[in-house]
């Protein structure tokens, strides 16, 4: 973003800069199975065996997943796994390492 981007703000009905609207953005929080906050970079583990749909693959209960990106939905985070691309997990399946 440069800083001549401008957005409108609905809640207070000004143009305002694109950086100060990011900053004012809510942040989600996104819990696991347990209730442990999570967050990008996160290690999680499967608490269930997941069927990997148009991968022909399940993931076994235990399987250590790396590197986790939260993606603003508080019940997904986005993660890659050995051949997988895309994969995105529901946060109610995993626990915080």
């Amino acid at each position: 973003m440069s800083g001549d981007d401008y957005v409108y703000d609905e809640a207070t009905g000004e143009w305002i800069s694109a950086e100060e609207a990011a900053a004012r953005a809510p942040s989600v929080e996104v819990r696991d199975s347990v209730g442990n906050l999570l967050a990008d970079g996160d290690q999680v583990t499967l608490i269930k065996d997941l069927k990997v749909k148009g991968a022909g693959q399940t993931l076994k209960r235990g399987t250590l997943i790396k590197s986790i990106r939260l993606t603003g939905d508080p019940q997904e985070i986005d993660c890659r796994y050995e051949g997988i691309k895309g994969l995105v997990l529901r946060a109610e399946f995993v626990r915080k390492r």
